[in-house]
C-alpha cells in the first residue's frame, strides 16, 4: 500500500492526531518522569535498600508491562481504545502527586504508589499504542513513533528540570519535604494530561479510522521473526539498568550534590528524545538494524556510571543510556506494529511487552541485588546481557531475510 503524503488531508488529520497524543505524553511523562528523577534518592531518604529498590523497580514494570497482555486483549476485543486509555492515564498521573502525602519512614506505601502508577501505564498503553499505529501508517510508522517519542521525552526532559528549578527556589532544609513539595507540584501535568486527553478524543473519536489497511478478522501467530525479535529486547530489558538505581549510586558516592539529580535525569530525557527523532527515521530506512546500532552505542553505559566514579564519565554514561532508551521507546513499538496485523494489534503490543516487563522485573531485581555485593558482577551481567541482545537482532534480521522481508510473515 502506498502511503499518503503529509499533504493529503488525511494524513494532515493523522498527523495532527499523533501530535494531540504527544502532547498528553508530554504532560503525563512530566509527571512521572519528574518524580522518577528523584524516586532513588527519595525511596533511600525513606529507609529502602538498594536491593529493594531494585525490586521495587522491576516489580513496577513487571505490572507495567505484563498486565498489557490482559488490556490489549480487552482492547481488541471490545475496542473501547479510548475508555482504556482514560483509566490507565488517570491512575498514572494521579498516583505521583500522592506522594507528597506519604509519611516518614513509609517506604512501603511509597512503593505501592509507584506501582500503582506502573500499573496505570499497563492498562492504556496497548490501547494508545494501537490508535497512534492507526495514525502511523499514513505518515511512516518509525516516524509517527519517533514524533510520540520526541514529545513524551521532552516532558520527561521539563518534568526534572521543574523539579531541580523548584528545589533551588524553594527547597526547604530536609531533602524529604523538598521531594514532597516536588511530587505536589507535579499535580500541575496529571491535570493538563487528563484536559488534553478529553480535547484529543472529542476531536478524534474514532482514530482507527485513520489506516487504510484492510481491517481483516486474520489471527495473530508468534512467527519466528517476532520471537527472536521479542528474544533480543528482553535481554536488553534484563541488562539495562533502571536510572532509580543509577541516581541512588551516584547519591552514595557523592558524584554530584543532591539537587542535580533531577537535572541528571532531565539530560538523560533530552538524550533520549532526540535518539528517538533519529533512530526513528533510521528505522524507517533500515529496520531492526537500527536498533542494533543504537544498542551497540549504549552497551557501555554501566562501566562508565557504576565503575568510573569520575563525574565526566558518569555523564557520558548517562548519555549512552539515554540513547539506548530513546532508540529501544521508539523503534521497539514501530517494528512490532509492523509485524501484527492491525486487527489483533493490541494483543500483540500485550504479548510482546508482557515479555519485556518480565525481563525487566528479573534484570532489576538481579542488578539491584548485584549492586549491594558487586559493582564489576553488576557491569558483567548488565553487558553480556546488551550483547546477546545485538546477537538475537541479527537472528531476527535473517528471520526477516529467509522469508522474503519484514513484511513477509504478517
Amino acid at each position: 500500500m502506498k502511503k499518503q503524503s503529509l499533504g493529503h488531508p488525511f494524513a494532515s488529520g493523522a498527523m495532527t492526531f499523533i501530535l494531540l497524543m504527544g502532547v498528553v505524553s508530554l504532560f503525563s511523562d512530566m509527571t512521572h518522569e519528574g518524580a522518577r528523577s528523584i524516586l532513588g534518592d527519595y525511596l533511600q531518604l525513606a529507609g529502602a535498600k538498594g536491593e529493594t529498590i531494585g525490586f521495587i523497580s522491576g516489580l513496577g514494570e513487571l505490572f507495567g508491562y505484563s498486565l498489557r497482555l490482559a488490556s490489549g486483549y480487552l482492547a481488541d476485543r471490545t475496542k473501547k481504545y479510548w475508555t482504556l486509555i482514560f483509566v490507565g492515564y488517570g491512575l498514572q498521573v494521579l498516583a505521583i502527586p500522592a506522594l507528597a502525602l506519604v509519611p516518614d519512614q513509609a517506604w512501603p506505601v511509597a512503593c505501592g504508589l509507584i506501582i500503582l502508577e506502573r500499573i496505570g501505564k499497563a492498562v492504556k498503553k496497548p490501547a494508545k499504542n494501537t490508535l497512534v499505529s492507526f495514525a502511523a501508517t499514513e505518515i511512516g510508522t518509525g516516524k509517527g513513533f519517533a514524533y510520540q517519542e520526541f514529545l513524551d521525552q521532552l516532558g520527561a526532559f521539563l518534568g526534572p528540570v521543574i523539579l531541580f528549578v523548584l528545589s533551588l527556589v524553594k527547597g526547604v532544609d530536609s531533602r524529604m519535604d523538598t521531594y514532597r513539595l516536588c511530587f505536589a507540584v507535579l499535580g500541575i501535568p496529571a491535570l493538563a494530561t487528563m484536559a488534553v486527553l478529553t480535547f484529543a478524543k472529542m476531536r478524534y473519536p474514532h482514530p482507527e479510522e485513520f489506516t487504510r489497511q484492510p481491517q481483516t478478522t486474520e489471527r495473530f501467530a508468534l512467527k519466528s521473526s517476532f520471537l527472536l525479535y521479542m528474544a533480543a529486547i528482553c535481554f536488553f530489558a534484563f541488562g539495562f539498568a533502571d536510572f532509580t538505581l543509577i541516581t541512588m549510586h551516584i547519591a552514595r558516592i557523592g558524584a554530584f550534590p543532591a539537587q542535580s539529580f533531577s537535572l541528571l535525569y532531565a539530560l538523560a530525557m533530552a538524550v533520549d528524545a532526540f535518539a528517538a527523532l533519529f533512530f526513528g527515521w533510521l528505522f524507517d530506512r533500515v529496520g531492526v538494524r537500527a536498533l542494533m546500532l543504537s544498542t551497540v552505542l549504549s552497551v557501555g553505559f554501566s562501566a562508565l556510571v557504576f565503575l568510573s566514579g569520575s563525574a565526566p564519565f558518569i555523564l557520558l554514561g548517562i548519555v549512552l543510556w539515554g540513547i539506548g532508551m530513546g532508540a529501544q521507546e521508539s523503534i521497539m513499538k514501530a517494528a512490532v506494529s509492523e509485524m501484527i496485523p492491525a486487527s489483533m494489534r493490541s494483543t500483540g503490543f500485550g504479548i510482546f511487552e508482557t515479555g519485556f516487563g518480565i525481563a525487566w522485573f528479573f534484570g532489576s531485581w538481579i542488578l539491584g541485588a548485584l549492586y549491594d555485593r558487586s559493582l564489576r558482577m553488576l557491569v558483567l551481567v548488565s553487558t553480556a546481557a546488551q550483547l546477546c541482545a545485538i546477537i538475537f537482532y541479527q537472528l531476527c534480521l535473517r528471520a526477516q531475510s529467509t522469508n522474503g522481508g519484514k513484511h513477509a510473515e504478517e
